[in-house]
């Protein structure tokens, strides 16, 4: 990561938010305090001073989310440092964190679960908290998303390990809301996971505002980077349905996607003017359409901004950028067409079969008693239609300007006032240079513009599988069988003597292998080997990721000479079996963890009965239905009864996110 002391501007944004982060948590608990005295008091005199203290509390509360909203319309410190006059674009901040201390309830959980020496794993602990911090400080480019992403699939892999879906490990993580600056504290590593994937889509809209747009491929890269803001958060939307923290909320990202996209379409805009926009009639009609659908899209965000519950949320300056820049490209799109119709008239060469499809392309229907062809064979309906164009240009360059003075943040962004300035300026100076004498006469009403692109925006999806990471704790050998949902026993050591050159013995599986048809007369089997047991170590070599073929050769490798193995055991037996093994996958949504089966056993001895199922801590529903995970599944309770209550992924810890 960067280093968080560095004095850049970015840095010392997200120092503010920090710290505003904390002043915000400061008033939050004051207010829950007063409260609650409020609730518990009878004494008037003690109510009034509450009361006041409330009023106090709560307009602090207010000023310190303006500034948060302030922060987050800093657009200047994100945009490319080259000249530019370009209406700036929105970046997201990153989520802010606390540390966390793995150490403890790894190494404990190392010890108790694998049975193994946790001193031994002290730097692989170390290097995943120092993967942590540094995805705190994450570089604006494609090794800092690298980073975020490598830190995103560690976590699966920690989450296999070390996180039983039946109990919390006691580890808290806790992240501020980027819009309201709330924390949220949860003991569930998916609330970490979505905030890394959140943070993964705003650093991605940070390098698309950071793009040279005065360059192709710097907008080429700004559209790219944007799409990939948008799928990163769309696939953020569609896989952690219950996240506590109103910026992950669906319907918060749903109107990011919606603006990242939008603001992906209006950098293909100015890719396509970008070499100049030439004063000729299929030209510009073309980008007639073109800025068009940059107006439509924006008019959508500024509406799915202003409906609730998002409304309340999103800031305030965003909403009315939004709405100034529908106006401002739609603005565009009439002044175009009117450069068309007061510019290029019909000449004897023309092609106007043409012409009149182009044209006709634009309306969805013409003002009454105009035709196409008659526009454009009559000079004077030309000109009427034209000045009418040039009129709505200037009411939407106007409501632009109007809507921008009045929004306290907007208005002090130079280059956003200069560029809708220059907009209206050339509006009316178009318009100036039309007759004039016939206005009072003019009663027609520039119709709606069809908006229509040739590029077509899209999200583009996350491709984690690019990204290759090593399992910080390969060591604890294959997932599929070292992991937090299995238990078994403490290693035991079997002291093995070769009888008539037989072991007594055959082995299978993949890694580690599996003790297969064993003598129950084999002197392996007097000394406590059983069937079903998995062999972790030969000749104290260990031997988890060691195949069939490995494994025996070691056996040969020490002749008639005794050897000495360790094995461990499931501690359910009727699940240690690969026979007995079963994919969780769509067609088996609920299943049976072995640690569930554990906790019920003497309850089952009692019985006879099947426990009732418990459901897996799942991301939602969609994601259920894409995992794939192998688990043990014993066929003796095949027919245990239905699950009663689906819990949410952030059920388990409902009351540490009260404040939602």
């Amino acid at each position: 990561g960067c280093n968080p002391l560095a004095e850049t501007g970015r840095s010392k944004l997200q120092n503010q938010r920090a710290v505003l982060n904390q002043q915000i948590l400061r008033a939050v608990r004051m207010r829950a305090g007063a409260e609650n005295l409020l609730r518990a008091t009878t004494n008037n005199k003690v109510r009034e001073q509450v009361l006041l203290e409330l009023s106090f509390v709560n307009s602090d509360l207010q000023i310190l989310k303006e500034e948060l909203e302030g922060l987050n319309i800093s657009v200047e410190v994100y945009q490319n440092t080259e000249e530019t006059f370009s209406i700036p674009l929105v970046p997201l901040g990153l989520k802010e964190t606390k540390e966390v201390d793995f150490t403890l309830p790894l190494k404990d959980f190392i010890l108790e679960h694998y049975s193994e020496d946790s001193s031994e794993y002290e730097d692989e602990i170390a290097d995943l908290m120092d993967l942590r911090q540094a995805c705190r400080t994450p570089s604006r480019d494609e090794a800092g998303i690298e980073m975020l992403i490598s830190y995103f699939l560690q976590l699966g892999y920690v989450e296999n390990r070390f996180f039983p879906p039946t109990r919390h490990m006691g580890v808290l993580f806790t992240w501020y809301d980027s819009f309201t600056g709330v924390p949220v504290c949860q003991q569930n590593l998916l609330l970490e996971k979505a905030s890394i994937l959140f943070n993964i889509g705003a650093l991605y809209t940070q390098i698309g505002t950071r793009c040279n747009r005065q360059t192709q491929a710097g907008l080429e890269n700004a559209v790219d980077a944007f799409q990939r803001a948008a799928g990163v958060l769309s696939h953020l939307k569609e896989t952690f349905t219950h996240t506590p923290s109103y910026d992950m909320s669906p319907a918060m990202l749903n109107v990011l996607v919606k603006m990242m996209l939008a603001q992906a379409q209006e950098c293909v805009f100015e890719q396509i003017g970008l070499p100049g926009i030439r004063n000729e009639f299929f030209t510009l009609v073309k980008m007639t359409q073109e800025v068009a659908k940059v107006g439509e899209v924006y008019m959508l965000v500024n509406t799915a901004m202003n409906q609730e519950p998002v409304k309340e949320n999103i800031p305030y300056s965003w909403s009315k950028l939004a709405q100034i820049k529908s106006d401002h490209y739609k603005a565009l799109a009439h002044y175009f067409i009117a450069t068309i119709l007061c510019d290029h008239e019909l000449q004897s060469g023309d092609d106007e079969d043409q012409q009149e499809k182009a044209l006709s392309q634009l309306y969805d229907y013409m003002p009454e008693g105009l035709m196409v062809l008659t526009v454009l064979k009559d000079k004077v309906q030309r000109k009427q239609l034209g000045k009418a164009h040039l009129r709505k240009a200037i009411v939407y360059h106007e409501e632009a300007l109007r809507v921008c003075g009045l929004c306290k943040k907007l208005r002090n962004i130079d280059v956003l006032q200069e560029v809708l300035t220059a907009a209206h300026k050339r509006s009316l100076l178009k318009y100036a240079q039309q007759e004039t004498e016939d206005d009072f006469l003019s009663l027609i009403q520039a119709p709606d513009i069809l908006p229509k692109t040739e590029h077509k925006i899209e999200t583009i999806a996350p491709q984690f599988s690019k990204v290759k990471v090593k399992d910080f704790f390969h060591r604890l050998g294959p997932l599929t069988v070292f992991s937090a949902k299995q238990r078994w026993t403490a290693p035991r050591t079997i002291h093995i003597h070769h009888e008539a050159g037989e072991l007594g013995f055959s082995l299978k599986g993949g890694s580690p292998v599996q003790i297969y048809c064993l003598d129950p007369a084999c002197s392996a089997a007097s000394v406590g080997l059983k069937e079903g047991d998995y062999i972790v170590s030969v000749g104290g070599v260990d031997c988890k990721w060691l195949g069939v073929n490995e494994v025996l050769e070691k056996f040969k490798s020490v002749g008639e000479q005794p050897i000495e193995i360790e094995v461990i055991s499931c501690q359910d037996a009727a699940a240690s079996m690969h026979s007995k093994s079963a994919t969780y996958s769509v067609g088996m949504q609920k299943t049976y963890s072995l640690i569930c089966l554990a906790m019920e056993e003497d309850k089952m001895d009692q019985t006879k009965k099947a426990p009732l199922k418990l459901p897996f801590l799942s991301w939602g529903t969609k994601n259920r239905q894409k995992a794939a995970s192998t688990l043990c599944l014993p066929s003796a309770v095949a027919g245990s009864s239905r699950m009663k209550k689906k819990l949410s992924p952030f059920t388990l810890l409902n009351t540490e996110s009260s404040l939602y």
